[in-house]
């Protein structure tokens, strides 16, 4: 079996996350104490569930304790557990609920959003250990379910390589291990011919392949993951997220990651994100 555990902040977009798993054929369950996983896992495989996924948070209360210690159990019976954790910035999640009007589930009354955010993040300290994990703060729905779906998806037998190109204007993403800075090379935005094309096109490419310092960060880029990959890998990790950021985040950027893809593909499962593309 297969098991997915959708956790993090309330009103990262965990709710998104698991409809995009249901619509994958997942058997879910929203808002699931987290004291009733291994029973519910363990009667869902004995009624011959094979892709499951459920979504557990602070709303489990104190029991949400019980998590790693039952995530540690259910790795031990063979089951393919999968947490991912989503995250956001504290002004964004802020702004989700001044929009939505929504109240947050710690709140009591006495609490302003701002500090329940807080507790929240004090509550799945332990649980954020665990997990991969996503910075929703600039996704919109639907890349979130891509993103999602992808993750889930992903043959697990080692480790996966993420690459993630983004605009420093945008601010940097929560859930990387490397980020990069490529800021200080050419900017094909200051060509007119340029601006309206992106990393993935030919003549941006040849831009800044035309460029020495170009293609020394990317030989000092690729070389320092190599150097250090096997170190992350023998700590047990299941993703490493190396994040690549220009200022807008659609031109350099994203050169950078497609080409860093690219090298490290036969040897490494990888993934490909743009977060300003999507």
């Amino acid at each position: 079996m297969q098991l997915v555990i959708i956790t993090g902040l309330s009103g990262s977009g965990k709710s998104v996350a698991l409809k995009a798993l249901e619509d994958g054929a997942y058997y879910t369950a929203d808002n699931l104490p987290a004291k009733l996983l291994a029973g519910m896992v363990e009667f869902l495989q004995g009624a011959g569930y094979t892709r499951v996924a459920v979504s557990i948070d602070a709303r489990s209360g104190d029991t949400l304790s019980l998590l790693p210690r039952q995530i540690d159990e259910l790795k031990a019976r063979g089951i393919d557990v999968r947490v991912l954790f989503l995250d956001a910035k504290t002004d964004t999640l802020l702004r989700r609920y001044s929009e939505t009007r929504r109240r947050h589930p710690l709140s009591d009354g006495d609490l302003t959003v701002a500090e329940c955010i807080a507790r929240e993040r004090g509550m799945l300290a332990d649980v954020s250990g665990l997990s991969h994990h996503i910075d929703t703060s600039d996704l919109n729905p639907n890349a979130l379910r891509t993103w999602i779906k992808e993750t889930a998806e992903i043959d697990r037998a080692g480790m996966t390589l993420l690459f993630q190109s983004f605009g420093f204007k945008h601010g940097i993403p929560l859930d990387a291990d490397l980020v990069f800075d490529v800021r200080c090379l050419p900017n094909p935005f200051y060509d007119p011919r340029l601006r309206p094309l992106t990393g993935k096109d030919r003549a941006v490419i040849d831009f800044l392949e035309a460029d020495a310092n170009v293609c020394a960060m990317l030989a000092d880029i690729r070389g320092f993951v190599e150097r250090w990959l096997p170190c992350f890998g023998a700590d047990n990790r299941s993703y490493v997220t190396v994040a690549i950021g220009c200022t807008g985040g659609e031109h350099r950027s994203v050169y950078f990651v497609e080409a860093l893809a690219r090298h490290f593909s036969p040897s490494q499962r990888v993934l490909v994100r743009h977060r300003e593309l999507a």
